[in-house]
């Protein structure tokens, strides 16, 4: 895959004059088109040249090929707000399984956390922040060995390396972390910048916008450690760096912030609100964060988590939530790291030997340790996952377990006698811990969808957070655009397609300034996709062993998508890849505008 051809194509084909009178490329005969401005369905012709819409309505223009899409939706292609397909892209242009499920742009370079800048007078960096994405983002690290160059130092020269060589467009974000890292060595970890290596951050952040990033991402989350277990670098940065940090990024056209802080797990503290508030309004760009978790168990989050909104608007800012529209399908698994490794005192019982790690987890008095503090406040919205005995056991590897594989929790410790928690650390110690543990949502009630509609609504809300490339053999967030579609279609029915559609398209391009996307409109470039309305849905996530060095990650197969365009070129035909990769790096400024904060 790496060594996909790089396209014949001018690089700024919105510089290209309109040559009305030629052929077209391709039209898309009577669909039903939902455009992306949340205005009634309505059924049209599409006409696609030179990877521009060229005509919208009767089209009676010649055209190279064509296709009938009677009773067929077609849309805009989807835009993900909230990816790590930094490392995969290297090894998978297609960013499969996102590209399948009808997502035409991507949003990487989240969470403080990106591959570029690298020191190349310090190689060891490049294992330091392989190590720390394998960890922190739950990546393959034989992948991110294998499946990459690493032979880039600036952040242009990353951009660059992916250059005419993927099937989506990918726009990303540059991670304090590795800016960090690059100017202070070791020190990021632990360590203030001296002024001199303040201003050497800032003009190598500059550079990188310079190049094309996005902006700035940082993290401050207590839940984030590099590979050696430790704080990651942007976690010991004070605020004065990153409000100098979110001064650079207003400097630059078509910018943005995204911020991840310690209360994003559950409800924000007051001095994460002002300093959230006090970054967009030094930057005078919008900020977003992930992810705003909904549940009516706990009906004081959501107004909590957006005060940090309300008060940003007061102060010439702006914070934007990005919130899932699905319950995502997790695994968990006692052996490997996971989300349970989060909860407060169970990182060191889950960290250690495999056979002590029984031992303990056999230890009652460790159960009921680690149950208090699963139950705790400081666990936030971990506390979503300890209802053991609601978690459904999946696939097993002992004789004595045979049978259990899609039963719950509950039902076997019934008639074992057993308490929950205890019946399941016996199935997975039977296991040596490999035993697959699928937890049941605790939101999936009526309340709680009610409040999600209701949330949706808000100015400062986007649907988005999939994750996606990250967290690969845990959770599989890509498929969120079409199982939200089918459950807008034939399921709860909480929003018409026309919004629904204007969530996943043209609610994210306007926060990310995307020059002439999100939208079926002439002019706009033919980013799309057609769907079967009667259809549309996402396959249940199964584990496949496709990347680098055979390792695992979690797929869904894309139901009812009939084709994908990115640029004008099919990328997607039934859910197979043709090969096609005309996907564009987008730059700040070149293809993105200023968003402002009102």
């Amino acid at each position: 895959m790496d060594t996909a051809p790089r396209p014949a194509r001018d690089a700024y084909p919105h510089r290209r004059s309109r040559r009305q009178g030629s052929m077209l490329d391709h039209v898309i005969k009577g669909a039903t088109v939902v455009d992306g401005t949340g205005a009634p369905a309505y059924t049209a012709d599409v006409g696609i040249r030179d990877g521009r819409v060229a005509a919208v309505g009767r089209v009676t223009e010649q055209t190279r090929t064509r296709e009938d899409a009677t009773g067929l939706v077609l849309a805009p292609g989807f835009v993900d707000p909230h990816t790590h397909y930094d490392a995969q892209l290297f090894w998978d242009p297609y960013a499969t399984p996102s590209l399948n499920h009808g997502v035409t742009t991507v949003a990487a370079g989240n969470c403080g956390f990106t591959l570029a800048p690298l020191n190349p007078a310090r190689p060891e960096d490049a294992d330091y922040t392989r190590r720390m994405m394998a960890k922190v983002e739950g990546m393959s690290l034989v992948a991110l060995e294998e499946g990459a160059p690493w032979n880039w130092g600036g952040f242009g020269e990353y951009l660059d390396a992916l250059e005419g060589r993927i099937a989506v467009n990918a726009g990303f974000m540059a991670g304090h972390c590795a800016l960090r890292r690059h100017v202070m060595g070791p020190d990021a970890v632990g360590g203030q910048p001296t002024p001199e290596q303040m201003d050497a951050m800032l003009r190598l952040f500059h550079e990188a916008m310079d190049a094309g990033a996005w902006g700035l991402s940082t993290t401050q989350s207590a839940t984030h450690a590099d590979g050696d277990g430790r704080p990651v670098a942007s976690r010991h940065a004070r605020p004065a760096e990153l409000l100098a940090l979110s001064r650079a990024v207003g400097q630059h056209e078509g910018t943005q912030i995204e911020a991840i802080v310690a209360g994003c797990m559950d409800q924000f503290s007051d001095v994460e609100i002002n300093l959230l508030m006090e970054m967009s309004a030094t930057a005078g760009r919008p900020l977003n964060w992930n992810v705003l978790t909904i549940d009516a168990a706990v009906p004081e989050r959501v107004p909590r988590q957006l005060l940090a909104s309300e008060r940003a608007r007061k102060a010439g800012g702006r914070v934007v939530a990005l919130t899932m529209p699905i319950l995502t399908p997790m695994n968990m698994s006692l052996r490997t790291f996971c989300a349970l490794n989060l909860i407060p005192g169970w990182g060191p019982v889950l960290g250690l030997p495999v056979p002590e790690r029984i031992v303990k987890l056999r230890d009652p008095e460790v159960q009921a340790e680690m149950l208090r503090r699963a139950a705790s406040k400081e666990a936030g919205v971990l506390r979503r996952l300890t209802d053991f005995g609601r978690y459904v056991i999946g696939d097993t590897y002992s004789p004595r377990n045979e049978g259990l594989t899609g039963r719950v929790v509950q039902d076997i410790a019934a008639e074992r006698g057993q308490d929950p928690f205890t019946c399941l650390v016996e199935i997975c110690a039977e296991d040596e811990l490999r035993t697959v543990l699928w937890p049941m949502p605790t939101d999936n009630d009526p309340a709680s969808w009610a409040l999600r509609a209701e949330t949706w609504r808000h100015e400062d809300v986007l649907l988005g957070g999939s994750d996606a490339g990250a967290h690969l053999d845990r959770m599989c967030g890509a498929p969120y655009t079409t199982r939200f579609l089918g459950d807008c279609l034939r399921g709860r029915k909480l929003v018409p397609l026309e919004r629904a559609v204007k969530m996943l398209t043209d609610d994210p391009a306007r926060l990310f300034g995307l020059r002439e996307r999100g939208l079926v409109r002439g002019g706009f470039h033919a980013d799309l996709v057609l769907f079967d309305p009667e259809r549309i849905d996402a396959g249940r996530a199964v584990l496949v062993h496709d990347l680098p060095g055979e390792s695992p990650r979690l797929d869904s197969r894309a139901i009812g998508v009939s084709a994908v365009w990115v640029n004008g070129v099919e990328v997607i035909r039934d859910d197979v890849v043709t090969g096609a990769v005309p996907g564009r790096v987008l730059r700040s400024g070149r293809d993105t505008r200023t968003v402002g904060t009102t």
